[in-house]
């Protein structure tokens, strides 16, 4: 049988690079036509552009880590499109569809902009390109698309039959923008994408999970998106406030070790021994001070 030619795999291979970051850039249409939707008074099409923007966003992290063909250009690009997406647009979208644009409302989608570009810039640092069980702050799609359906369940008889919609929804939702901001600077713990199996009771209720979200995505869109993520808002800081008080809050050895697991290196027990490697070669690794020499101060 004849060997492929080496430059067969070349296209492929470039295929496998670019379809990560070409779903990032569909992203950044996404997030740029939300704005545009807004401009015109279009509030419904633009939540769902954000929507759009928001399963681009999952899939373009998912495939890059699938075939193997994570960058670095990829995840700083990823982090440029988010700030629009998940910043901008939907502080804009709440600007020309509750807060007031003749005055000084614009602030808070200064504000809320700012916060997101803050809480990718510390992602990129502290968490990017490792396996994770926790994210720290509030992830900024979550934050966007929070803002972004609002209007979706505002046009709902769950919204504006109930007692819901009595509340000082306009008042209020400066305050929303301001602890949502708040929330992605923060060290509030938030849950990862859920394990899916069926070979523990995790596993199950994760499966259960992704399920019913699937399920309230695909019927009941509008209904549920807004009240679904709230939800995750106050689980995140319920559950800090509660693992905060037994002491039991992830640290960032946690995620390294999973890191270790996922990557293949470390086996169950010898977690702990290469914590300690780790450790003693951070500690030799910094410079000593030569004890011969004469400090000039």
């Amino acid at each position: 049988m004849p060997e492929p030619m080496e430059g067969s795999e070349r296209p492929r291979r470039r295929a496998v690079v670019v379809l990560p970051n070409g779903l990032t850039l569909a992203n950044l249409f996404f997030g740029i036509f939300a704005i545009v939707s807004a401009a015109r008074g279009d509030f419904d099409a633009a939540a769902r552009y954000i929507v759009f923007g928001a399963v681009a966003d999952t899939l373009d992290g998912r495939i890059a880590r699938a075939t193997n063909s994570g960058s670095r250009f990829g995840s700083e690009l990823d982090s440029l499109v988010d700030a629009i997406s998940f910043g901008l647009a939907p502080s804009l979208i709440m600007y020309f569809a509750v807060l007031n644009a003749t005055g000084w409302d614009w602030i808070f989608c200064f504000l809320f902009t700012a916060a997101a570009v803050i809480r990718l810039a510390r992602f990129n640092v502290e968490q990017a390109g490792r396996a994770k069980t926790h994210f720290t702050g509030l992830p900024s799609p979550a934050a966007g698309m929070t803002l972004a359906t609002y209007w979706w369940f505002s046009q709902t008889s769950l919204y504006t039959d109930t007692m819901i919609g009595g509340l000082p929804w306009h008042q209020m939702l400066r305050w929303v923008m301001l602890g949502l901001g708040m929330l992605m600077i923060s060290q509030v713990q938030y849950a990862a994408v859920p394990t899916v199996g069926f070979r523990s009771w995790r596993g199950i209720l994760g499966t259960l999970l992704v399920v019913g979200t699937l399920i309230g995505v695909i019927f009941l869109p509008k209904q549920f998106f807004f009240p679904a993520l709230m939800a995750y808002v106050l689980y995140g800081i319920g559950r800090t406030v509660l693992l905060g008080l037994l002491d039991r809050l992830p640290s960032p050895d946690d995620d390294d070790d999973l890191a270790l697991v996922a990557d293949g290196v470390a086996v169950s027990g010898d977690l702990p021994s290469r914590r300690r490697r780790r450790r003693r070669s951070e500690t030799s690794a910094v410079p000593r001070r030569d004890l011969d020499s004469k400090d000039p101060s």
